[in-house]
């Protein structure tokens, strides 16, 4: 695997520099946990990791991005992985940018709540990773609805212009979505998945950013 140059990227001198630093993933989520959420209050969004930068703000499939282009400046494969959420329950998708480290995965994630965070790379498969996720992700109610994970997505696949690109990367998440997903929960045993409790739910209200 071959690192990404700063001629390959497009990149300014100053924006590949800022990028080369967080050359571990521990940096790379200390850099996201730094930045602010991008509440999209114009309208949704899908910045490139430049735009992420110079709006100093992000969430979750703008910072998995940005993590996948230093990840991919270090010379690791630049792979982001889409969680879905069960439809029809009012819940969104998460996008996560993986990373291995002695055969095992680990995860960084750019996100507003207490849980759906980082991931130590101690997963033997995917499927493990997106598992950790599971019990964590509820609604206000309670209602757990972490219902499948898709295929890695490399994004060499888009060449190197989605990196610097000036409109908003929707074609990014189409693919996502598009992408073979595997369901976390066995064929009938949604029925058995116990609803949070009360202590859980009252942690899961807590948020690192707020809106202004």
């Amino acid at each position: 695997m071959h690192r990404l140059t700063r001629t390959a990227s497009g990149l300014t001198k100053g924006e590949y520099q800022m990028l080369q630093k967080l050359s571990t993933p521990v940096k790379i989520q200390d850099f996201l946990d730094a930045l602010p959420m991008n509440f999209e209050e114009g309208g949704d969004t899908h910045r490139s990791p430049r735009a992420v930068l110079a709006a100093r703000k992000a969430h979750c499939i703008e910072g998995a991005m940005l993590a996948a282009t230093a990840l991919w400046i270090t010379g690791e494969r630049p792979l982001i992985m889409n969680l879905s959420a069960r439809m029809g329950r009012g819940d969104v998708d998460h996008v996560i940018a993986l990373y291995r480290r002695g055969g095992a995965w680990g995860a960084v994630s750019k996100t507003n709540h207490a849980v759906l965070r980082f991931r130590d790379p101690i997963y033997r498969s995917l499927r493990e990773l997106a598992a950790s996720y599971f019990n964590e992700w509820f609604l206000p109610s309670g209602e757990k609805t972490l219902e499948c994970y898709s295929r890695q997505l490399d994004m060499r696949r888009f060449g190197t212009a989605w990196i610097t690109a000036e409109k908003d990367l929707w074609e990014v998440a189409d693919v996502l979505s598009e992408l073979p997903h595997a369901n976390l929960v066995p064929r009938g045993n949604w029925r058995y998945v116990r609803t949070a409790d009360s202590m859980e739910r009252k942690a899961g209200l807590f948020t690192e950013w707020r809106k202004a």
